[in-house]
């Protein structure tokens, strides 16, 4: 899928995101999965994403429209479906409900990468057992997928390197004790 120029806009060319085309399947989610959020009962429009797109978890907490035969829904990506191709997205049944009936259980769609206003600043989480010789740092609640994150080590900004599972993980050494200076880049570049 290429990337889609549009008109310039205070001199500077807007880039869209692609359309992709596939399929949706659903499954019992329930927020959770190897993106690592938790569960997230009161929010099920949420999918997992191919393995052949997943991209070391950079689609993670980014947010898709998918139309199907009975119209669009914005789900938050959560979960990674091992056997699943490019294109295909394997939905909450929730979720699959609202573009398709569920007796079908294999559809064909549209989906593009979206940017939904949120309520509240992003969050840094830091995984169980992380200490100054091992610190992993997922974000949460950002609307862009995330390309990078970086921290300041006292005299340089350190790119953090990013887990399958969803987390920025610094080893040998560590970030140290605290207190901790964050850079977020989204894969836009903001």
């Amino acid at each position: 899928n290429s990337a889609i120029w549009l008109p310039l806009v205070f001199g500077q060319p807007t880039l869209t995101n692609p359309i992709h085309t596939g399929i949706a399947t659903y499954y019992d989610a329930t927020g959770d999965g190897a993106c690592m959020f938790g569960p997230s009962p009161n929010d099920l429009m949420v999918a997992a994403m191919n393995a052949e797109e997943y991209d070391q978890a950079a689609y993670c907490g980014a947010y898709v429209q998918v139309t199907g035969a009975k119209g669009s829904i914005v789900v938050r990506i959560v979960d990674l479906c091992p056997e699943c191709k490019a294109g295909h997205l394997d939905l909450s049944r929730e979720a699959f409900a609202l573009i398709d009936d569920l007796y079908k259980g294999r559809v064909p769609i549209t989906w593009q990468v979206v940017s939904p206003e949120l309520t509240g600043p992003i969050a840094y989480h830091f995984k169980d057992g992380s200490n100054q010789w091992w610190t992993a740092v997922q974000i949460r609640n950002h609307r862009n997928p995330i390309a990078k994150l970086e921290y300041f080590n006292g005299s340089q900004w350190v790119a953090v390197p990013r887990t399958e599972y969803n987390y920025f993980a610094q080893t040998n050494p560590g970030m140290g004790t605290g207190l901790y200076s964050f850079r977020v880049t989204d894969s836009y570049g903001n």
